[in-house]
């Protein structure tokens, strides 16, 4: 095993936040990992950045009207801050669209090009005559050939799920311009990723079928058993980082291709700043790789990655990737399109000072080789009963007590002590699960130790024994200052702003990890404490349920056909209903309201009589416009004064996309004035 650590967490991409799934399945793990082996004495270059580049970024400028630089700059200082908010220790964190980034991924690409690394292939692709441009799947929509999903897109069926090609839509259209594309020929740079098979099959399929996670191994060895494909590296696409070959214009590469030599980029960037050389985190045999991933990135580190580094021939395998699973939500599939998800950045807002709880839930639910779930519930038990309960419980009873019968100065006590022993057999457990990225049952160590230490005040009654038997007394919160020590050290990968705390509580520096699973004494006799303060508080049920409401909400909002639309007013009653008369009326008149530039004062035959109407539409339209318009009134609403005039009655209007009023009229333009409707 390796003194040099080289650890990546996957890209994020940066056209929207991140939010719990993404931290239960990469960034936690990957910081828990990362700090227990700095912790361990390692050389470890944590390393991650945003991903800027691909068609989801452009789709979503279209969407807003700004450019793609406008998206990413946008979720990147985002992402970027909800990173170091929840304390996710990055040595490095940087970006795609920087020029170092593309200087790298360029001279990547260069040199697979000069070895002849790829193959060029001329195909035909759509295109769009009008927008002049060719069409990446994401941009082609038309029916689903499983389901007859009108909007289905060139890659995949939302509806239905179903992985598609854009040839196998019914009647595709662009989403440029909403015309029929054509077909039309264009060339690209292939990696025969077919040429690697037999070095992927000796590397993972025999490498590592004993210390890769199953679920990462089972994929690869499926892509490997069904034959693996060429893969174009470029695309015809104005963003991206360009292809630097000549008569490359309009095309650059692969998201897939330039996203992983980000970790290489970014590791230049870092090595920079602190002096280091970083090829050798990359390009020497003792240094250990380790990508944290989800599972749907598995076949591009596995499979993709690994043959370029293999074609460019300077590069390191990866070490492990162990990729996880999905996290769902209160037993729903999380989604960014539905917005269902709990944000990170809304997360530290909503629940300031407590990090720690979400990274301890997340982690105790961490879906390692199986999809797991988050629920509020659960998120508020685990901070009740175990981090208050058992954890703060046991922090809190050590040190209130040493403050009360000691002034705050850890009493003597035996270093030889058997339940010293408990330390050391914790520190060890912990750390053997971290290196085999077992990061629930590393958590359910560290809470076995607070247990352990909760446990022994119970039975030794410190409080009582103080009296008749001091010696004893003194003996046990030795062994609770040392075991509290421990907590402290230990916790800091898993919760490090209460390790912090603790260190500081206990006015001890923080330690290598080994001083922690040799030694029997952390804390000596003599050493003064300063005072207490609880680690945690209790989560009542009011802030779970708003949080709970809140995601109701959302899938209230889900349901509606018009996402515009407001929420419904308060119910009314059948009998409410029938006191409302509602008429087909003529305005005859129209004039502006002085001093009042929203207003029009209207004169309307309602079949009835003829009346003044004061109504709020004079940005909308003109008086000559509205003049001789068929309307819909609200004919015994009770008058009121508006501007001096008294108004009685309203007109029914409503607010078109562009913010501009519209009045709901008869469908028949003949209709008599004065018909009821209902």
């Amino acid at each position: 095993m390796s003194n040099r650590k080289m650890i990546t967490a996957a890209l994020p991409y940066a056209n929207g936040p991140v939010h719990i799934g993404h931290l239960a399945g990469v960034y936690i793990p990957a910081d828990v990992y990362a700090r227990f082996q700095r912790r361990s004495g390692k050389d470890v270059a944590f390393i991650c950045g945003s991903d800027e580049h691909g068609i989801p970024i452009t789709i979503r400028a279209k969407k807003e009207g700004v450019t793609p630089q406008d998206i990413v700059d946008k979720y990147h200082e985002i992402i970027k801050k909800s990173f170091s908010d929840l304390g996710i220790s990055f040595d490095e964190y940087s970006r795609t669209t920087s020029k170092n980034h593309h200087d790298t991924s360029q001279d990547f690409f260069k040199v697979l090009y000069e070895k002849g690394k790829f193959t060029e292939e001329v195909s035909e692709q759509y295109f769009d005559e009008q927008a002049n441009e060719f069409l990446a799947d994401r941009y082609i929509v038309g029916t689903c050939p499983n389901c007859g999903n009108e909007n289905a897109y060139g890659d995949q069926c939302e509806k239905c799920g179903t992985t598609l090609s854009p040839s196998e839509l019914i009647n595709p259209k662009s989403m440029l311009s909403g015309n029929v594309p054509i077909l039309k020929e264009t060339k690209n740079w292939y990696l025969p990723l077919n040429e690697y098979e037999d070095f992927l099959n000796e590397w993972i399929i025999e490498g590592h079928k004993d210390d890769w996670k199953p679920n990462v191994y089972g994929q690869v060895k499926s892509w490997l058993n069904d034959g693996l494909k060429p893969r174009a590296m470029t695309r015809d696409l104005n963003w991206g980082v360009p292809v630097p070959l000549p008569n490359a214009d309009g095309k650059v590469l692969y998201v897939w291709f330039d996203a992983p030599i980000g970790y290489i980029s970014f590791t230049k960037e870092w090595a920079a700043k602190n002096g280091k050389d970083w090829k050798d985190y990359w390009q020497r045999e003792n240094s250990d790789l380790v990508h944290f991933i989800g599972k749907d990135n598995i076949v591009f580190h596995c499979i993709i990655f690994p043959a370029m580094m293999k074609a460019h021939g300077d590069y390191i395998m990866p070490t492990n990737v162990p990729a996880f699973e999905f996290l769902n939500l209160e037993n729903d599939k999380i989604s960014t399109s539905r917005n269902w998800a709990v944000w990170a950045h809304e997360y530290v807002q909503d629940f300031p000072g407590q990090q720690d709880v979400l990274r301890y839930a997340l982690l105790s639910s961490a879906p390692e080789t199986k999809d797991n779930n988050f629920t509020w519930k659960d998120f508020q038990t685990k901070n009740n009963s175990e981090l208050v309960g058992i954890f703060g419980n046991f922090i809190n009873r050590v040190a209130v007590l040493i403050h009360k019968y000691y002034d705050g100065v850890v009493p003597q006590g035996d270093v030889n002590a058997p339940e010293l022993q408990e330390i050391n057999k914790s520190a060890k457990e912990i750390s053997g699960f971290l290196e085999n990225y077992e990061f629930r049952n590393s958590l359910t160590a560290l809470m076995n130790l607070a247990r352990f230490g909760n446990q022994y005040l119970q039975a030794e009654e410190p409080w009582k024994t103080i009296k008749d038997n001091p010696e004893k007394a003194a003996q046990s919160l030795f062994v609770g200052a040392q075991i509290a020590v421990a907590l402290a050290q230990l916790c800091e990968p898993f919760m490090p702003f209460s390790s912090e705390k603790l260190l500081n509580m206990f006015n001890v520096e923080k330690s290598n990890w080994n001083d922690v699973e040799t030694k029997n004494v952390l804390i000596e006799t003599g050493h003064k404490i300063n005072e207490s303060s609880l680690l945690f508080s209790k989560i009542e049920d009011d802030v779970i349920e708003a949080q709970i409401q809140k995601l109701e909400d959302t899938k209230q909002n889900n349901k509606k056909t018009n996402p515009n639309a407001n929420p419904m007013k308060e119910e009314i009653t059948f009998d409410d209903f029938t006191k409302i008369d509602l008429r087909t009326a003529t305005i005859i008149e129209a004039e502006k309201v002085e001093k009042a530039d929203k207003l029009l004062k209207l004169t309307v035959d309602t079949g009835v009589d003829v009346r003044t109407v004061v109504s709020g539409i004079a940005e909308s339209f003109t008086p000559e416009e509205v003049i001789g318009k068929q309307v819909m009134i609200l004919l015994n609403l009770a008058p009121r004064k508006i501007r001096g005039i008294e108004s009685q009655g309203m007109l029914l209007l409503t607010t078109k996309p562009d913010g501009k009023l519209s009045f709901v009229t008869p469908d028949d333009s003949h209709v008599e004035n004065g018909i009821e409707i209902g």
